[in-house]
């Protein structure tokens, strides 16, 4: 329906998103939501403000500064709101199951310190009635004491979950970019400095190191997308990726206008990606060290200016739609057939419940 709308489709959206698990993150210029899909069959919603609108600060505007700023902001938010989907799938029979195991522990505790305590109080009867004595004295001020004391504990033990989940979340960011870095920067020009004669050549060489990186990015994808739960996790973003079309086709968000939208979008971060491989390729061309631990700290020295033209390729290629851009977009849109799949109306209710606090009132705030 908004396919052959040709006076909509040049409106294009700021919104951009991520599928979670069973759920979705959308991100607009005032508003990020997530919306998850409980396992009662529910829905929850989560928002939060944003400032990429207008008043956005000057590292989220300026050219080559504002791509590196949004993968930064990409992969501390995803991840973040990665964890928090997954613990809104943990049930209550999950969490009774975990209670039942600690009460279990604590009642062997327990027991152990009563089986001490009638040994104590044989060896030692006056002082066990003396302690008996005091107990019966104050049992007001115990129960107060008590009350308190799991208050304090409460606290403490909420504010020491949120701290553990802080440290997990940077400890797992570090460990994901440490395992990129070793899979797509590492491996590649240490497979390709084994054939004979390499290093005279060094733009044949950034070549081959590309080519080695874009095989060992498009074959993790295709392998992930084997298990179920992946594949599932590809569904919602291909629901995400159908709701923001809709909404730049200017169409109400319901699930029959959504869902007769493409899967296919230009800004995905999937086209991100291999567009970053592309210019680390063009890049390391004009970098004229020849041993391979300098090739690699220059490709980690160069990181942010690779992914900075990334992000500006990108937009040049959503904002327009000429040969070149066509081509730019092509592998992306081409990897999307394995990170994106057709998703069930479920998830697209779910995607449009992310979608819609993240619609800005004024237009002009939504524009790319």
């Amino acid at each position: 329906m908004g396919k052959n709308n040709t006076s909509h489709e040049k409106f294009k959206s700021k919104i951009g998103g991520q599928a979670l698990i069973e759920g979705i993150m959308m991100l607009g210029p005032n508003t990020g939501a997530m919306a998850c899909r409980l396992p009662d069959g529910t829905i929850d919603l989560e928002t939060w403000e944003e400032n990429n609108g207008k008043n956005a600060p000057w590292y989220k505007k300026t050219p080559l500064v504002r791509g590196c700023t949004s993968f930064v902001t990409s992969l501390t938010k995803g991840y973040k709101y990665m964890m928090k989907s997954a613990e809104k799938q943990i049930t209550d029979e999950d969490e009774d199951d975990s209670k039942d195991k600690k009460k279990k522990k604590k009642q062997e505790k327990a027991e152990e310190a009563v089986k001490a305590a009638e040994t104590k109080a044989e060896s030692a009867p006056s002082a066990a009635d003396e302690a008996v004595s005091e107990e019966k004295a104050a049992p007001a001020e115990a129960e107060s004491s008590t009350a308190s004391a799991k208050t304090a504990a409460a606290g403490e033990k909420k504010e020491e979950e949120k701290s553990s989940f802080d440290i997990f979340m940077y400890i797992g960011i570090f460990v994901g970019i440490a395992l990129a870095i070793g899979l797509f920067v590492f491996l590649p020009k240490w497979l390709v400095a084994f054939i004979p004669g390499i290093k005279e050549h060094r733009i044949i060489r950034s070549f081959l190191e590309g080519i080695v990186k874009i095989a060992l990015f498009v074959s993790y994808m295709y392998i992930v997308s084997l298990t179920k739960d992946i594949r599932r996790q590809y569904m919602y973003h291909g629901a995400e990726h159908k709701t923001i079309a809709c909404h730049e086709a200017e169409l109400p968000l319901t699930v029959e206008n959504v869902r007769s939208q493409t899967r296919f979008h230009k800004r995905c971060g999937t086209s991100f990606i291999f567009i970053v491989l592309i210019v680390s390729i063009l890049v390391m061309c004009l970098v004229p060290f020849s041993v391979t631990w300098q090739r690699i700290v220059a490709s980690l020295v160069l990181l942010p200016l690779v992914v900075g033209i990334s992000y500006e390729c990108i937009r040049l290629a959503g904002n327009n739609d000429n040969l070149f851009t066509r081509i730019l977009s092509a592998p992306g849109l081409a990897m999307q057939r394995i990170t994106t799949r057709e998703p069930d109306d479920s998830m697209i209710e779910i995607a449009i419940a992310a979608m819609k606090p993240c619609i800005p009132e004024d237009k002009e705030e939504d524009k790319w």
